[in-house]
């Protein structure tokens, strides 16, 4: 009989354990589901604002403020800024650009400005 009784107090004791970790655990995924939230506005803002800096320096090579060298430089900088962030937001698995919202690459013609990708 008294390894019934224990059995029974093991089981018991498990059982309480559970009821118990249930809730700590709900909390801890919910507050890690809020941190993953707040990281994607953070990046989905920075995003926002690296691509604002580049249609900038887009603008400021149209009105002659950068010479195509600065541009150039200053350009895949950014560019790559904003190619990081994607991977970030990527990695936490963020929707993706939406349409129109993304720059387009300067254009050559209309900029006057020479892209080299090697």
């Amino acid at each position: 009989m008294d390894s019934l009784a224990l059995l029974a107090v093991i089981v018991l004791f498990a059982l309480v354990v559970a009821l118990v970790a249930i809730p700590l655990r709900s909390r801890t995924a919910e507050a890690a589901d809020e941190r993953e939230r707040r990281d994607i506005e953070e990046l989905e803002a920075a995003k926002r604002a690296k691509y604002a800096e580049i249609r900038e320096l887009e603008m400021d090579l149209r009105t002659g403020k950068l010479t195509r060298e600065d541009f150039r430089a200053q350009d895949r900088a950014r560019r790559g800024e904003a190619v990081e962030l994607l991977r970030r937001l990527d990695a936490l698995g963020a929707a993706t650009v939406p349409p129109g919202e993304a720059p387009a690459p300067a254009d050559n013609e209309a900029s006057g400005a020479r892209r080299d990708d090697a």
